[in-house]
């Protein structure tokens, strides 16, 4: 007999009764509030043109690297799960891809995978059986048929969702077309674009070339020249926040700074270009670049979102066969304080600019990153992001951050995902841990109830919208 998929109404919660009832209370206010996602990698193109997916494997799991890194892991192969390989080409059916995902779904037990799609399964596609080997093929045919329905394709889920703002992620090298064709469709759903430069600064990127070739077709500019190259990220900027963008976005490997002269600049830009380069002119010109973005950024107002310390790509024979992105990133030591101080000593104090600092290095939750978004104006601190984007990570975030820099130097949440479907899910568990943290402070008589009430709807709603400028009208205007 197949076991029964039930969602607990009041997972996450705190286990002692009272406390419990405080969040039960304060969730109850907020569970029902819009979504507000203004940091994420979803595809613009099923906006754009609101196809059906097809199958449970190419929606749910071949993309999802919190997955299959698991089951690679467990040393099932990427190919017997659908992932493409560099030539593009899966190795196996989706529907065998399924049925091995469904018979080590145990695997996921105790994860935040396992809450998101758990939440999939049971609020979505309203299946009421737990996902096991015998169970695959009536997910896979369930899933299957609902795709099919007009109710399933991409803006109907966006609407569903109560999605009041999604923010993608694109580089300075791509054209915005699918954000163009969103736009004239009349379509109602608010879709944005985020600037992603580092396609274009990351010399040590394979696609580097590529990359600034398309950069200068598309602006028109000597992207091989120093002052042509700014000019070239101003016009991309301005593309950027006429496609709706509020934010840019920089995964470089540190949160390095640096604050060249002119002429130091340039002459490092030469080499850059010219291939006359060291790892040690990478790493200046990736850090130069970071304060240049801030000094565009307090010309025309675009938050900055830097997410440092991912050694990317840490599986040199999976990278080979599979390439980028597949599970193989590896979380690094990351220092702020220094790494930070060539920027704040030109902007810290500049109101104009607005830096959202992540980590993926909770070490530096207390020592660095609440100091400093506890003091410097122009920062504030992300949510727990990717390896902490969990229950436990969400927790110890605002444990290890709050005394400090307290609730308003942070953001709310935003769920950085690939994965549609789960855009719920995740939101979902961000409001019932804040929620819970919020309980144990009025249980200690630490907050008085209406004040976590006020809270509960910050951290949902309030805190993201300034930070990302969502409703300025000086975006609006320029995104008209």
């Amino acid at each position: 007999m197949a076991r029964r998929l039930e969602l607990d109404p009041d997972r996450l919660f705190p286990a002692d009764a009272a406390t419990r009832a405080i969040a039960r209370s304060l969730y109850a206010g907020i569970a029902e509030l819009p979504i507000v996602s203004p940091h994420g990698h979803t595809d613009p193109r099923w906006f754009a043109e609101d196809t059906a997916w097809t199958d449970a494997t190419t929606l749910l799991l071949a993309p999802d690297h919190y997955l299959y890194r698991m089951l690679y892991s467990q040393g099932i192969a990427l190919d017997a799960l659908g992932v493409p390989d560099r030539n593009g080409t899966p190795a196996t059916d989706p529907r065998a891809a399924w049925r091995l995902f469904a018979a080590n779904y145990h695997l996921f037990r105790g994860t935040p995978s396992r809450l998101w799609l758990d939440h999939v399964f049971a609020e979505v596609f309203g299946i009421d059986v737990a996902l096991e080997a015998a169970t695959a093929d009536h997910y896979y045919d369930a899933i299957g048929s609902a795709l099919a329905t007009e109710a399933f394709r991409p803006r109907a889920l966006f609407d569903r969702f109560r999605i009041d703002f999604l923010a993608t992620t694109e580089g300075a090298q791509d054209d915005l077309g699918h954000h163009h064709a969103i736009r004239r469709s009349g379509w109602g759903g608010r879709v944005v674009t985020t600037y992603r430069p580092d396609g274009v600064i990351d010399v040590e990127h394979e696609a580097f070339k590529p990359a600034m070739a398309r950069f200068a077709e598309l602006t028109g500019e000597d992207v091989y020249g120093w002052s042509g190259y700014l000019a070239a990220h101003r016009k991309r900027r301005a593309d950027f926040r006429a496609a709706g963008a509020t934010a840019t976005d920089h995964g470089h490997p540190t949160a390095a700074t640096a604050n060249l002269s002119p002429q130091e600049a340039e002459a490092l830009f030469r080499r850059i270009v010219g291939g006359d380069w060291t790892p040690a002119d990478a790493e200046l010109f990736r850090a130069q670049m970071l304060t240049e973005m801030a000094a565009m950024s307090v010309e025309d107002g675009m938050v900055m979102q830097i997410h440092p310390g991912s050694c990317r790509n840490h599986n040199a024979g999976l990278f080979a066969s599979h390439g980028r992105d597949k599970g193989a990133d590896i979380p690094t030591r990351t220092d702020y304080v220094h790494a930070l101080k060539p920027l704040l000593d030109r902007f810290g104090n500049e109101s104009r600019l607005s830096v959202i600092l992540f980590t993926l290095d909770e070490s530096t939750y207390a020592r660095e990153l609440a100091p400093l978004a506890g003091h410097y104006p122009c920062l504030k601190l992300g949510p727990a992001w990717w390896f902490h984007d969990s229950p436990e990570g969400m927790r110890r975030f605002r444990e290890m951050t709050t005394e400090t820099a307290g609730f308003y130097n942070t953001v709310g949440f935003n769920d950085d995902t690939r994965a549609f479907l789960s855009i719920p899910a995740r939101h979902d568990v961000a409001r019932r841990v804040d929620c819970a943290f919020l309980a144990r402070l009025v249980a200690e008589g630490r907050l008085a109830d209406w004040e976590a009430a006020e809270l509960a709807e910050e951290l949902t709603s309030g805190l993201v919208r300034r930070a990302y400028k969502i409703d300025d009208p000086h975006f609006a205007a320029q995104a008209a």
